[in-house]
């Protein structure tokens, strides 16, 4: 199956070097190019791709504003990948809540922008190591929820030991090694525990569990 991919950065040398990164590869096609968060929406909305990799500082309309509105947006089904230079705590926070798919910094290797584009496709959701540590770091001084959400309770005890292990950056992979059980099993339970609580995908997650002092 081939990945289909949009990209947005007001820097064409940029948009370059993503586009001969992410075509180097047989499964997936680059289907468009943006300079602009007007220009991203109207592209996304024509073309459909899988995922968009959004620059945060454009023209017009910025990454964050963009990235919103096609995720706010029922016929888009787009996923949103955040690509920036810069590692500022407000564009992870506010990327984070918006729902989008990831968060990479330009400085990443090739590998790690073809890695998080085929991942996001799947529908599954990936954040820069560095930024899984600012999150952490974000939840870790401040105190735990006092009243934890009825969303909670109907979690079961394995469930809820899984949710606490996505929410220190573990792959499923790892976590099936922890608790000694097969990556299937693993997938199983994310799955169970983003519908039990409402939840768009493991990044979410993760910000859900330290909103709600669980690690």
């Amino acid at each position: 199956m081939t990945i289909t991919v949009a990209l947005a950065d007001d820097h064409a040398m940029v948009r370059a070097g993503f586009r001969l990164v992410l075509e180097a590869q047989p499964d997936i096609r680059v289907v468009g190019e943006a300079g602009d968060g007007e220009e991203i929406v109207a592209l996304v909305r024509r073309t459909a791709p899988d995922v968009v990799l959004m620059d945060v500082r454009m023209p017009r309309r910025d990454g964050l504003a963009a990235a919103a509105a096609l995720i706010a947006d029922p016929a888009v089904a787009s996923r949103v990948i955040v690509v920036t230079t810069f590692e500022r705590d407000d564009y992870v926070f506010e990327a984070l809540r918006i729902g989008a798919g990831g968060f990479l910094l330009k400085n990443s290797p090739p590998e790690d922008l073809v890695h998080a584009v085929r991942v996001v496709a799947a529908g599954d959701a990936l954040l820069a190591p560095s930024v899984t540590r600012r999150v952490i770091e974000h939840y870790a001084g401040r105190p735990a929820a006092r009243a934890r959400p009825d969303a909670l309770d109907r979690l079961t005890a394995r469930e809820t030991d899984v949710l606490r292990l996505v929410a220190t950056g573990r792959s499923n992979a790892e976590i099936a090694e922890v608790l000694r059980v097969g990556e299937g099993t693993v997938k199983t339970h994310v799955s169970s525990v983003l519908a039990k609580l409402g939840l768009r995908d493991r990044v979410q997650a993760v910000v859900y569990a330290y909103e709600n002092g669980l690690p």
